[in-house]
């Protein structure tokens, strides 16, 4: 298997911290909902996310990547916007009185970060066949769940 580095190692670890964060984001919007439906779902969705953080973490490894070096530029700026992301959840939900509609609607904005973050890891020409697989397979259950949460957004 192919050793990569320079930009596709940077958008591995990229993906990685942001289905973390997404995986935290996501649980805390489930504590935030008031519908048991939502509750359940968005445990799914957290879940989902670290799920992927884990097989990206694995294919990282494979690949000679090291996913555990938080302390990149790149990891602390990303650590950084997700810790205003998971702010805005609990500040929003204390704002609207726990709202379920704005609780989505913060779990949109993650997941249009994250899908625009996927995009441009799969833009690298250095990412290799498998690699490439697993980020497309993932940015698609990504994308379903945005929309899932659009739809369900506007019924709240």
């Amino acid at each position: 298997m192919a050793t990569i580095s320079g930009e596709a190692a940077r958008a591995y670890n990229d993906l990685v911290e942001i289905n973390k964060t997404a995986a935290k984001g996501y649980q805390e919007a489930a504590e935030g909902v008031s519908s048991p439906d939502l509750k359940s779902q968005l445990s799914q969705f957290s879940q989902q996310r670290a799920q992927f953080a884990s097989e990206l973490s694995q294919h990282a490894q494979q690949f000679g990547i090291s996913v555990e070096n938080d302390n990149t530029i790149e990891g602390v700026v990303a650590d950084a916007a997700a810790a205003v992301h998971r702010g805005w959840i609990n500040i929003k939900s204390a704002i609207t009185g726990q709202d379920d509609s704005a609780i989505l609607g913060e779990c949109e904005t993650g997941d249009a970060t994250a899908l625009s973050s996927y995009e441009t890891a799969l833009k690298s020409n250095e990412l290799p066949a498998e690699a490439r697989n697993v980020i497309q397979k993932q940015h698609g259950e990504i994308l379903s769940a945005k929309n899932w949460v659009t739809q369900h957004k506007g019924t709240r």
